[in-house]
């Protein structure tokens, strides 16, 4: 029987939070083989297993009680509340359709997101115990997709800035992330610090980590409450998946955060 081998992230006490590695899983070739994501191409078999195996590993009560959406870039977020998880399965699919963050304040369901070079930021509030996980890719980025989550937690839940821990998970790095003039220049007509966040190579280079964290430390998070695991995907392709080193019909990483009974 395989054993998912996750990163653990050190967030904050009666939370779980983590990233999915390439190992422990049951997919087959550039989905190998711990893929969760059911939008990416892989076996619905093998994708039903991995998602019965990390929820084992969680420690939770079955897969169920795993909850991710299907992204598309966007900023919208989603509260996944006691009536939410109520639902069938297919009224929960249709109101992760179209979503790229999660909130929650229940016990014992994990929320995640999925990447494969695009950030994930995963959002903890000890003081209101509710939890946020968000994927950022650069549209995300450009959007301002953390700071949205920000303001939906406040306006949920009561959760201050201040109070806020967050961890930065595996995503590209500076180094590997080139982009066209196109995309510099979004970022640039958004009103980012481009002397911070880009640099000139053979072409643009920009660094979403610093993105995301430059936007949660503008909501009020401070800075010493904001962890960076320091994993660049691209560079490390062998333990996470990487959509610009196996291609867009690849697995993704699940990045997850699990909110415990006290």
């Amino acid at each position: 029987m395989s054993t998912p081998e996750l990163t653990y992230h050190q967030l904050a006490a009666g939370v779980t939070a983590f990233s999915t590695t390439r190992r422990g899983g049951v997919s087959q070739g550039s989905h190998g083989s711990l893929n969760v994501n059911a939008y990416c191409g892989d076996e619905p078999a093998s994708v039903a297993q991995n998602r019965r195996l990390l929820s084992e590993a969680l420690g939770l009560s079955g897969p169920e009680r795993l909850v991710m959406p299907h992204q598309v870039h966007g900023t919208a977020v989603r509260h996944v509340d006691a009536g939410f998880l109520a639902l069938p399965a297919d009224r929960q699919a249709a109101l992760l359709e179209g979503v790229d963050a999660l909130m929650t304040r229940e016990a014992e369901v994990c929320i995640g997101v999925s990447t494969a070079d695009c950030i994930p930021v995963l959002v903890y509030d000890p003081v209101q115990r509710a939890a946020c996980a968000i994927h950022a890719g650069w549209r995300g980025t450009v959007a301002r997709i953390a700071v949205a989550a920000v303001r939906e937690m406040a306006q949920a839940f009561g959760s201050r800035p201040a109070d806020l821990k967050a961890v930065i998970g595996p995503g590209i790095s500076l180094r590997n992330f080139e982009v066209g003039q196109e995309v510099y220049d979004q970022f640039a007509q958004a009103g980012f610090d481009m002397a911070a966040i880009a640099c000139r190579q053979q072409k643009w280079h920009i660094d979403l980590p610093l993105c995301n964290r430059m936007q949660l430390e503008a909501c009020g998070v401070g800075g010493a409450n904001i962890l960076s695991c320091g994993i660049c995907t691209y560079d490390s392709v062998s333990d996470y998946f990487s959509a610009r080193r196996l291609g867009i019909d690849s697995g993704r990483i699940f990045s997850g955060i699990v909110i415990h009974h006290p």
